[in-house]
């Protein structure tokens, strides 16, 4: 199944895994994406099955464990934690994995990334769609932290992801890097960003970024990934604001992805 638009896990925190899926079935999403995090919901195929066949909601993306705060989860060696968001995808039915590069200090990872990446999707049949970050600044000074690179332009991924939030922070045009990826782009992370040095993750419309713009642009192009918001709802307060920001990214991406559904 391919689903266009759908809720990552990561947008209801500091809620839960099942509380994701809940949100995504009320508010008339098509699918979730499950952030592979420290909640132990989010690291069982059994329990997430379980919650997509009672919320009638599929999984069409794992996102690897490969965040500062889920580096002990699965264990610490990355292949290994790849292998196992693979297998999970695996079960779930998901096509796509959402993988970060590397940090610079993971130097025999990276090392082999590019090529352990074409091997990985060769073997089992998964998209591992690897995601646009950014350098990380403070005090006027930028430093780069992930190899090969931040930008998966690049390299010769066969499946990326592009995050406007990431975007932003990095002080990149996302048009442009969607340009650069062509069909290559699998996996859109839709949410917004100021600019700022701080990765911000907020509802689409609501900072700098050409979001409706971009939505457009991929339409225009016959794009069928998966669009994913992926937004930042830690200081909603409530549930009810909280779902109020879910809902309003979803009729963003409906509206400025116009035409998409039957």
């Amino acid at each position: 199944m391919t689903s266009l638009f759908a809720l990552s896990t990561a947008s209801v925190y500091p809620e839960n895994t099942s509380h994701a899926f809940a949100y995504a079935a009320r508010l008339g999403y098509d699918a979730v994406e499950v952030m592979v995090s420290i909640d132990s919901t989010s690291q069982r195929s059994d329990r997430l099955k379980s919650l997509a066949d009672y919320h009638e909601m599929p999984v069409c993306a794992v996102h690897a464990p490969c965040l500062l705060i889920t580096q002990r989860v699965w264990g610490t060696e990355p292949w290994q934690k790849l292998e196992r968001s693979a297998e999970m995808a695996g079960d779930l039915g998901a096509d796509v994995v959402v993988v970060h590069p590397p940090f610079r200090w993971q130097r025999e990872y990276a090392d082999g990334f590019v090529d352990g990446i074409a091997d990985l999707e060769r073997r089992t049949g998964v998209a591992f769609a690897v995601e646009n970050m950014y350098p990380w600044r403070a005090a006027r000074r930028s430093m780069q932290v992930y190899l090969p690179g931040w930008d998966p332009s690049e390299q010769p991924y066969a499946n990326t992801t592009l995050d406007l939030s990431h975007a932003a922070t990095a002080q990149s045009d996302p048009l442009e890097l969607a340009e650069r990826l062509g069909d290559r782009l699998r996996h859109i992370h839709l949410t917004d960003g100021s600019g700022s040095a701080k990765d911000e993750h907020l509802v689409p419309g609501r900072g700098s970024q050409p979001c409706a713009e971009l939505l457009e642009q991929l339409h225009g192009s016959a794009f069928d990934g998966h669009i994913v918001v992926e937004i930042n709802t830690r200081r909603a307060g409530t549930r009810e604001a909280r779902e109020a920001d879910l809902l309003e990214s979803l009729a963003f991406a409906r509206l400025h992805f116009s035409g998409v559904r039957g």
